[in-house]
């Protein structure tokens, strides 16, 4: 059986992820940080449908715990065969007025958060001569938006790292993609007024706000052998608001 491993496990999306790969049959590693309660519920839920799962508490941003997350996960279950670099925080607000802490949160989060997993992971992946990572981008890294300057940036990143990480791991098995969501209907996005959500929408070749689930099905298709021939991609499920 295989192991996945996806951080940011108690939000919206990383929640939804973790219960579709255990559903496909995957142990699942649910990577949280603060929010145990929610996390500890998810894997609840996983375990009440006779799937495996534990929760792990892991600040991405810092290189050790992500060396011991993974070594948990080897140890525990004998394989890291997916990751899923979820983890990442938002923040709107005009750029002049970005302080240099909250800069640091999104980028050492976001990016070195995502760069530390995979490099933690990556060890295990090597050694196997397979793996599948699965970076969580936005449809903003590749538009950008307006006063969401830094986060624009840190995702736009990650879809460059996806790119040049996947030609690196290539001969040795393993692929890397991303997947870029829109405006998806989570505690995260709740911040912001029924008439932005009203705004997106109506620009929305689809005409709707996605749903966790969606971002999920999209991370299913990355991590599995249905994109075996798939890496250093780019998956927008966003309704096509980016075209």
């Amino acid at each position: 059986m295989k192991t996945a491993v996806v951080t940011g496990a108690s939000g919206g999306i990383g929640s939804k992820i973790s219960v579709c790969l255990a559903e496909k049959g995957y142990n699942v590693v649910l990577c949280y940080n603060s929010s145990e309660k929610s996390a500890l519920e998810t894997v609840s839920e996983i375990e009440k449908n006779g799937y495996n799962a534990i929760a792990v508490k892991c600040n991405v941003k810092n290189k050790n715990e992500t060396d011991s997350l993974m070594k948990t996960v080897f140890e525990k279950f004998g394989s890291v065969d997916v990751l899923v670099n979820n983890a990442g925080v938002a923040l709107q607000k005009l750029f002049v007025d970005v302080n240099e802490n909250e800069y640091n949160e999104i980028f050492d989060t976001n990016v070195k958060g995502t760069i530390n997993c995979s490099q933690s992971a990556l060890k295990y992946m090597i050694n196997q001569k397979s793996g599948s990572i699965v970076n969580i981008s936005s449809m903003w890294g590749i538009s950008g938006a307006s006063c969401e300057v830094h986060y624009s940036a840190s995702k736009a990143a990650i879809i460059g790292l996806t790119k040049a990480l996947a030609k690196e791991m290539g001969l040795s098995g393993i692929r890397v993609n991303c997947v870029a969501p829109g405006m998806i209907d989570t505690k995260m996005n709740a911040s912001f007024s029924q008439d932005v959500f009203d705004q997106i929408k109506e620009e929305t070749p689809l005409n709707k706000i996605g749903r966790p689930e969606d971002v999920a099905k999209a991370v299913l298709y990355f991590a599995g052998d249905d994109s075996s021939f798939v890496t250093g991609q780019v998956l927008c499920v966003d309704g096509g608001y980016v075209l």
